[in-house]
């Protein structure tokens, strides 16, 4: 399934990625393969009230969730015909080993499995403070975006800071059509999104994937809290 993401441009990311410091993270445009998005992007599900509104101090978002509802909102491998053929081909990837294996390469993060899949939506007045789970060192954290035509230096790309506070960002994405941001957990990897101010509609989706075994279960469950990404 080579046709679904651009690894060219992904591995041309993978040093940039393994040598950050303090925090491992990149930023990739052309995520996708270019035809493949487009579908993705004409299928990507309209507002409405199916989605699941996240309101509380540090953050207000809306969130769609893939296949059964579950507590943990764990992802299991299973279609769901809620949505298009191209985002059940793509969820479906995401559990391949071709995948598993390509992401192990480029991060060099031990992530065995899809843990998470949701869509992340932000409009007018959505936001999420700046924040740092640290659940572990097998956790890599996809942002993907799906909004063409963002205005430089407008909010809603997740941004990088060192620390849990806003005035020390050190980047925002603001080409938010087809591209990724992706971070590996950590103690300094913060990270949250600006008050989006304009009438507009940031179209994300969040996806973990983190290490997993029969024997331990998810390395990053041994944190008593995950916070939701935006």
């Amino acid at each position: 399934m080579t046709n679904i993401i651009n690894w060219t441009n992904v591995c041309q990311k993978s040093e940039e990625f393994q040598t950050k410091e303090p925090a491992k993270w990149t930023f990739i445009e052309n995520f996708f393969e270019k035809e493949f998005y487009e579908k993705l992007y004409d299928t990507y599900p309209k507002y409405d009230n199916s989605w699941k509104l996240i309101d509380s101090f540090d953050k207000i978002s809306y969130r769609k969730f893939w296949g059964k509802e579950n507590d943990e909102q764990i992802v299991e491998q299973e279609n769901d015909p809620t949505y298009s053929k191209e985002w059940n081909e793509f969820v479906k990837y995401l559990h391949s080993d071709e995948f598993l294996e390509k992401i192990r390469e480029f991060s060099g993060v031990t992530v065995t499995k899809l843990k998470h899949f949701q869509f992340a939506l932000i409009k007018k007045n959505g936001f999420q403070l700046p924040h740092i789970h640290n659940v572990g060192p097998s956790t890599l954290i996809f942002m993907i975006y799906f909004s063409k035509n963002w205005s430089k230096g407008d909010p809603g790309g997740t941004y990088i800071t060192t620390d849990e506070d806003e005035s020390n960002l050190v980047f925002e994405p603001y080409n938010l059509d087809n591209s990724a941001m992706i971070f590996q957990d950590g103690p300094n990897a913060g990270h949250g999104v600006r008050k989006v101010e304009k009438n507009v509609e940031r179209r994300a989706i969040q996806i973990y994937l983190e290490e997993y075994t029969l024997e331990t279960g998810w390395s990053g469950d041994k944190k008593e809290e995950e916070l939701v990404e935006l």
